[in-house]
């Protein structure tokens, strides 16, 4: 069992910013990623439609033996996860802002969420965000649009700045020190951030954090991969913007469309 692949699924490609993470730190590790693309973003759907999906995306995971699920979506994980722990007998890793690091580092007592609309409005984002916001402002935003852009290779388009800087506004009134990405196609907005934002406000995610509960998942049931040879890494989407995803990856990784 070792020697199966890490399964790793997301509203998009965005979710390739956690499986950098986790390559980084199980770099021997098989893996397949599932971009659902075409249903790009989840943010704005129901959570009924989240659940279905995330069923979908995982039920294909299982099917090509994958030995762990990730759920490298904010919006897939609050909404579903629940869900998807009670009805499937295999270790599911989630992600959710990193909203108790800010809370407790925070000099101004201001922090800044860009999250979508599906978690920003989630009851495990809630209840997260109350149990740390505790004499803490919290300055949410709703990214709306920002997912499309990335996924039509807009990234580091003029539309994409000024959607930034609209955003972000009420956050620098706010005098907010530091700003949570909780979606995972954010942290590749981190080079544009860098330069709308003053120096002092630092930005933080969950990749490494899942990276590293992913790692001591895999630990605890005893099935790390512990083969030496070159691991295969494979990438599905379901839309065909497959340089897109290849771009993002950095790398010459054999991105495949899959008609699902």
């Amino acid at each position: 069992m070792s020697k199966q692949p890490i399964g790793i699924f997301d509203s998009g490609v965005g979710g390739t910013s956690i499986w950098k993470e986790i390559h980084a730190i199980l770099p021997i590790e098989n893996s397949i990623y599932l971009a659902d693309s075409v249903n790009a973003p989840y943010g704005p759907k129901g959570k009924d439609t989240i659940i279905e999906l995330s069923i979908k995306n995982t039920e294909y995971l299982l099917e090509k033996n994958c030995k762990l699920i990730v759920v490298a979506c904010n919006t897939a994980t609050t909404n579903a996860i629940s869900v998807l722990r009670q009805k499937y007998n295999v270790p599911i890793v989630g992600i959710e802002p990193a909203i108790k690091p800010a809370a407790l580092s925070t000099k101004t007592k201001s922090v800044g969420i860009l999250a979508t609309k599906g978690t920003l409005s989630s009851a495990l984002f809630h209840n997260t965000s109350n149990l740390y916001s505790n004499g803490i402002t919290i300055v949410e935003q709703n990214g709306e649009g920002i997912v499309q852009l990335i996924e039509s290779g807009e990234l580091y388009s003029s539309k994409m700045k000024a959607l930034l800087i609209n955003y972000l506004k009420p956050m620098l009134e706010a005098n907010i020190d530091y700003l949570v990405l909780g979606c995972t196609h954010y942290p590749y907005l981190v080079p544009i951030l860098i330069k709308l934002l003053p120096k002092h406000v630092k930005i933080i995610d969950s990749g490494l954090a899942v990276a590293k509960q992913t790692q001591s998942v895999l630990k605890h049931y005893q099935i790390l991969n512990t083969e030496t040879l070159k691991p295969k890494n494979e990438f599905y989407i379901n839309l065909k913007n497959i340089e897109v995803m290849q771009s993002l990856l950095g790398e010459r990784f054999d991105v495949k469309y899959l008609d699902f």
